[in-house]
């Protein structure tokens, strides 16, 4: 540790923001450009260097914090640049979107506020970038062995990238018309500007990644013929089949799913589209799910322009502060946060009650209502209790011209004919992903599964985890050891958040 005394003389300070009134009018990134470079080796600095960083065990990665706090605190970046990048293939995905267990494990974080560890990792990767210290690493010798990779998500990504430097061929098969995922088209611009995305894929081009884009694996491709072409596949195809909300109404056009909207308002950003189809311009929305995925389309309906926007979300308002008895550190505590879309929304909401950040806590929809022509007008809800349970008297409705469903995924597409099916494989209990074994390998030889696809809903830290420990296991059975490192983290390992 840079200065022993760092953690009890530095306030804890994070990444500022721009200005509402300026972010809320571009789809930029909401930071100000360049504000972390001031502060971050103060924060650094507050690392303690604890003799059991638990900051490692809350990380699937096993990110290597300790050490490259201290290197930043000493203006090393090129040295902590190796260490992040050490255990994290993508570190600029994670500064930006992980919701960073990592400071809920922070031994500081006891009885003090965490270290800035996400905004010290994000800087990290920035001035990487900045300082042309992220090149192409391809492999030295080449396998002869071909590996296809199936979806290009960070897990996908991740496992291709580390497969190639292994010295294996492998081709990415991409079902949209660019490589990305749900990092193309789910994530809104302002949370990660695609740039961050498009140059982490020149590296994986030039280190000689094959991305195929527009093939959809059982479909432009089948399972067999892929099989055929391979020696071993990786199906990393994300939980893409979304919740429903069962309710009366449903029907009504006006309603639609979070990810039929945000890759349509990505799309514009793209320059594919002059106006997206489902524009919230001018309309009342509601939005029914109180999660990131919730939040980002909250942000995008705000650029959007929409007239009014509600977020609802079933849990109570969360407190403040730990709940030591329900939540004791190091696990991670269920708060009140207030996202930059939530600071933005706050002049739009639609319920008098609603909080200033257009929250609406504790609220279960009841049904849906309509006009003559059959489109939503009104969401109709009811105040619920801890246990779901709805409270006499407190119906309400909200005017909605435009209701964004925003209530998770169960798991992958495991429709009858598609590639999963075509595979043979069968979906895992629980969460709903693909089973396999702690291995990643699958019942079918050759055949593995990470990220999404395999454990279900979860984080983008969890996916490039599981993507690294995929391509070791790929590695080691073509050809009987592998050098590739693996995470701490497994695939079977309870969900951290």
């Amino acid at each position: 540790m840079a200065d022993p005394k760092g953690f009890l003389t530095t306030p804890r300070q994070e990444a500022p923001r721009r200005p509402v009134e300026e972010r809320a009018r571009d789809w930029d990134e909401v930071y100000v450009p360049g504000g972390l470079l001031p502060i971050v080796g103060a924060q650094a600095d507050r690392c303690m260097d604890c003799g059991v960083p638990f900051c490692h065990e809350s990380c699937p990665l096993g990110n290597l914090i300790p050490e490259w706090n201290d290197l930043v605190a000493r203006d090393d970046w090129r040295a902590a640049s190796e260490r992040l990048h050490a255990t994290n293939n993508f570190p600029e995905f994670t500064g930006r979107l992980c919701p960073a267990p990592c400071e809920a494990g922070c031994v500081l974080a006891i009885n003090s506020p965490a270290v800035t560890i996400k905004n010290v990792e994000v800087a990290i990767a920035d001035r990487a970038w900045e300082d042309g210290l992220v090149t192409a690493r391809p492999a030295e010798r080449h396998s002869g062995l071909t590996v296809a990779v199936v979806g290009s998500g960070p897990a996908g990504l991740a496992a291709a990238q580390q497969l190639t430097r292994a010295g294996h061929t492998v081709a990415v098969y991409e079902r949209d018309d660019r490589a990305g995922g749900l990092l193309r088209y789910g994530i809104p611009s302002f949370k990660m500007e695609k740039v961050q995305l498009e140059r982490r894929l020149r590296q994986l081009t030039d280190e000689g990644v094959r991305l195929r884009t527009s093939v959809e694996v059982g479909r432009d491709i089948s399972a067999d013929r892929l099989r055929g072409r391979y020696d071993a596949v990786v199906v990393a195809t994300g939980a893409t089949a979304w919740r429903e909300l069962q309710v009366p109404g449903l029907e009504l056009t006006g309603i639609h799913q979070a990810m039929e909207y945000l890759p349509l308002a990505n799309r514009v950003v793209e320059g594919d589209l002059a106006v997206s189809p489902l524009s919230a311009a001018g309309k009342h929305v509601v939005i029914v799910g109180g999660g990131d995925t919730g939040a980002d389309c909250l942000g995008t309906a705000v650029r959007e322009q929409a007239a009014s926007v509600t977020q609802l979300d079933i849990y109570a308002m969360p407190g403040a502060a730990r709940d030591e008895e329900t939540e004791p550190w190091p696990t991670y505590p269920k708060l009140y946060r207030m996202s930059a879309a939530h600071e933005e929304a706050g002049d739009l909401r639609t319920a008098p009650a609603a909080d200033a950040d257009a929250r609406l806590f504790a609220a279960s929809t009841l049904r849906f209502s309509g006009d003559a022509h059959g489109h939503v007008r009104a969401l109709h809800l009811i105040e619920v209790d801890a246990g779901r349970r709805p409270r006499a008297g407190t119906e309400r409705t909200l005017p909605a011209d435009l209701v964004l469903i925003a209530l998770g995924f169960h798991g992958p597409e495991l429709q009858p004919g598609g590639f999963v099916d075509q595979l043979g494989l069968k979906a895992a209990d629980g969460r709903g992903g693909i089973a396999r074994d702690a291995g990643f390998a699958t019942e079918v030889p050759g055949v593995f599964v990470a990220g999404d696809a395999g454990r279900g809903q979860s984080l983008v830290v969890w996916a490039i985890a599981e993507g690294r420990a995929a391509a070791a296991a790929v590695d080691r059975w073509l050809t009987g050891a592998t050098r590739l490192p693996t995470p701490i983290g497994a695939h079977d390992r309870p969900m951290t958040v």
